[in-house]
Formats: C-alpha cells, sequence, structure tokens
C-alpha cells in the first residue's frame, strides 16, 4: 500500500503534539481531534472531542483521511477502532476488545495467565466490602490496591500497611472521580524493584520493540507524593540492557501477543507494558493500549527513521518486511512542567511566557499538553501543561538541555520535578564503577 498522506491523530495532550509533529516531519498532512495551542503549529486543529466517535468517523470520511491515530485510551476502550473499521477506514490501535488490557486490570491478568508471562499475585473482589474483609484476614503487607478500570492513571495505591490499604479501598469505593473505574478492586503483592517501561509496536503477530524507557510517576521530587499520569520520562533507560530486552521481549510482550491471539482477541496497535525489574526477573505491573505521556515525548524526538511507514505497516498487517527503526545515538529526557495545585484542582488560564526561547534551543522539542490559544499569547488549560524535552549526546547532557529549556519558560505557579533522569544517571555511574574494577581486575 502508498504510504498515507494525510492523517489524523485523535487527542489534545503532550503526546498526541508529538506524534503530530513527529508525523508531519515524516511528510504527512496532518490533522488533530481537537488538538492545543502546540498542535495548530505543526497541524490542523478540527474542533471535535477525542470521545465524539460517530463526529471522528465523519471527519476521517469527509476529509478523506488515509490513516487515524489515536492517542488516548479513552476512546480506544470506547470502540473508536471498531466504529472507524465498520466504516472502512483505516485506524491504528485496538479495537475495544483487544484494549481491554489496559480498560480491565482483571482482563489484563487473565491473558498474563494465559500466557504465562510473570506478574504479580493477586485477588480480585467485587466489592469494597469484600476487599476489606480481605485486607483484616490476611497476615502479609505490604500491597498494591488497584481499581479495575481506567482512572487517568491514578487508580494505583501502594500501602505499606493494612491501614493504608484500607483508605485506598475506601477511597476507590467512595471518591467520586473513581465511581467509573472501581467496579472492581484488585488486591496484588508488591513487587520490588526497580520500574521501566518498554514498549512495541504489533500488527497481532510480529512486534517491533521500542527503546526501553523511564517514567517518573509521583508528583515530587525522590518519588514522593501522590502518583500523577507522568511527571517526566528519559530514554533509553541503563537498567535495560540488549539482553534484558531480549529476555522482556521474549517472556512478556511475545507471549502477551500470542496470547492474546488465542483468545480470539488479537492485539495490533501499541503494547505498552509497565515491569518492575524484580530480584526473580522482569514482571508486568500493567499494561497500556497505546503511547505513554510522557514516554511519547521522549520516545519520537530520538526517532530518526519514520514514524508513518511503521504505523500503516502496522495497520495493513506487514510488520514483518518492515525495516528496523533508526534511533539516534545518546539520550532524551523529557520534563513535565505542570499547573500548582496538580495533580489536584488547578487554576487555568495564567499566560505562559518563553515557549519561543526554549524552543530556540537546538536540541529542544516543547510538547504542548494543556494548552490553549488567547489573544495573541499561549495560556495553561488543565494541570500538566508542557514537556520540555531533550535530545543530546549523553543522558547527562539530555538533562541539562531539558531543563535549561524548563528555566526559560514561566507562568504564576508553574513547577516540575527536579530529579527527571537521576536514576537512570546513578545506575550510569555504577556501571562505569564495575566496569572500573573489572578492568583492574583484568590487568
Amino acid at each position: 500500500m502508498n504510504k498515507s498522506r494525510r492523517v489524523l491523530v485523535i487527542g489534545g495532550g503532550g503526546r498526541e503534539h508529538a506524534l503530530a509533529w513527529k508525523l508531519a516531519r515524516d511528510g504527512a498532512e496532518v490533522l488533530v481531534a481537537p488538538g492545543n495551542a502546540g498542535t495548530a503549529a505543526v497541524a490542523e486543529n478540527v474542533p471535535v472531542a477525542a470521545d465524539d466517535i460517530p463526529a471522528l468517523v465523519e471527519l476521517a470520511r469527509s476529509r478523506s483521511v488515509d490513516l487515524t491515530v489515536v492517542g488516548p485510551e479513552g476512546p480506544l476502550v470506547a470502540g473508536v477502532v471498531d466504529a472507524f473499521t465498520a466504516a472502512g477506514l483505516r485506524i491504528f490501535g485496538p479495537t475495544a476488545k483487544a484494549a481491554q488490557l489496559e480498560g480491565s486490570k482483571v482482563f489484563c491478568k487473565q491473558i498474563l495467565h494465559r500466557g504465562d508471562v510473570p506478574t504479580a499475585m493477586f485477588r480480585e473482589f467485587r466489592s469494597a466490602t469484600a476487599a476489606r474483609r480481605h485486607l483484616e484476614e490476611r497476615e502479609d503487607m505490604p500491597v498494591v490496591v488497584k481499581a479495575d478500570g481506567l482512572a487517568a492513571g491514578k487508580g494505583v495505591f501502594v500501602c505499606d500497611d493494612r491501614a493504608a490499604a484500607l483508605v485506598a479501598v475506601a477511597t476507590l469505593a467512595d471518591d467520586p472521580q473513581f465511581a467509573a473505574a472501581a467496579g472492581g478492586i484488585l488486591i496484588e503483592e508488591r513487587l520490588d524493584g526497580i520500574e521501566v517501561s518498554v514498549m512495541a509496536i504489533t500488527d497481532g503477530r510480529t512486534i517491533v520493540t521500542l527503546p526501553p524507557l523511564q517514567d517518573h510517576k509521583a508528583a515530587h521530587d525522590d518519588d514522593t507524593g501522590p502518583n500523577t499520569g507522568g511527571m517526566g520520562a528519559y530514554c533509553p533507560t541503563p537498567f535495560v540492557d540488549d539482553s534484558l530486552l531480549s529476555e522482556i521481549e521474549a517472556r512478556i510482550l511475545v507471549p502477551t501477543v500470542h496470547a492474546m491471539r488465542r483468545s480470539k482477541v488479537p492485539f495490533h496497535g501499541v503494547l505498552y507494558a509497565g515491569l518492575m525489574l524484580t530480584s526473580q526477573g522482569p514482571k508486568v505491573l500493567e499494561y497500556n493500549a497505546r503511547f505513554g505521556d510522557p514516554e511519547c515525548q521522549a520516545l519520537l524526538v530520538r526517532l530518526d527513521s519514520s514514524l508513518l511507514d511503521l504505523l500503516d505497516a502496522a495497520t495493513d498487517r506487514r510488520l514483518e518486511g518492515v525495516e528496523p527503526p533508526v534511533w539516534k545515538d545518546g539520550a532524551s529526557v523529557a520534563v513535565v512542567m505542570a499547573s500548582e495545585g496538580y495533580p489536584g484542582p488547578v487554576v487555568k488560564g495564567q499566560p505562559i511566557r518563553g515557549l519561543a526561547a526554549a524552543a530556540a534551543l537546538e536540541g529542544v522539542e516543547v510538547f504542548q499538553a494543556a494548552t490553549r490559544r488567547e489573544g495573541d499569547g499561549i495560556v495553561t488549560d488543565g494541570g500538566r501543561v508542557l514537556a520540555v524535552t531533550a535530545v543530546d549526546g549523553s543522558l547527562a547532557r539530555a538533562k541539562l538541555l531539558a531543563y535549561t529549556g524548563v528555566r526559560a519558560i514561566r507562568w504564576l505557579g508553574g513547577w516540575c520535578r527536579k530529579d527527571i533522569s537521576d536514576k537512570g544517571l546513578r545506575r550510569e555511574r555504577e556501571l562505569l564503577a564495575a566496569e572500573a574494577v573489572t578492568s583492574g581486575e583484568a590487568t
């Protein structure tokens, strides 16, 4: 099939800005629905909501869109791929049933069990009362309490003791923001180790594994504070070398794809594995059914070859014959700048200054998320506002460059974590020290 020329990106966050930016560089004419102030600079924004599936189908049909790429998980779980396929339109992403890999943690666990994929032991409960009874009776702590459904990355509670676990169950049961997500509650053993992310593009049979990353979910430095949608990421992570990446592919990604196909729910799209590197090897914490945010931003600034070619091939079920993607040397760091109060309520409409100065730095891209244009300027429009993303020849230099970009940008109450990629830098130093000792012993 010929390369897609007109591409629709569904969503309005930083991930979608990065996708639109890269697809435009690959030669596509890009539409974004609904987009944000950043996507408007590289694509055409169309005022159609990401969850208005009939309107999205009509948009793709009326504008003769060659390929649609879905950013957020909500439309996937709601069946946007099914609707587009029924209308004879090409779209990259999993069906509603396959997206349950992210949409239902119980479904995810069932698939992992069928594929013999390593993960944490768990119990499922259909009511808060049953979950509380289980916690009162069990002796081993700590645990992880999870909402079964989608909760914007905030439905997971890591609990050190029974009291904290009981509070987590009460929060899932009583807090309105978890009403839809908490139809079921999972209580898992807590895995100890290093958390990393590995994404792969798959056409249901063949996978193309992408460089490993490390996300930063907690709001504040040193992984303190509440969970968020993600405060930053870097790529690649030194915690995953080539040998471990091959193991993750062979023991986790490939068996998951095969288990989905055997279950008659083939998975096409981005398979995102959130992993814990334990003393027993890598184990799955969760799966997402789309590119991560801000992981997507950190990934795409390093991609030297065509993203569009990859997505076309996956959509047409011909990944097997595609050349492997080409990546820039060095590393990338994406730092999320957020509004005051995030991940709680925030004030919108704060004027943002310094965007042009940051973007003028060589190697820096400022991907906008919760922004909108107001008059001649750009203002904040939500919690996670920007992902200032830099690529350079080393992780240390990429971090320095990213935070140089951050310092150029300001708005009232704007803030960020200061330690994005620090775990990776410490790991690099450890590996160098171990190498030096080994070399000394050899001489």
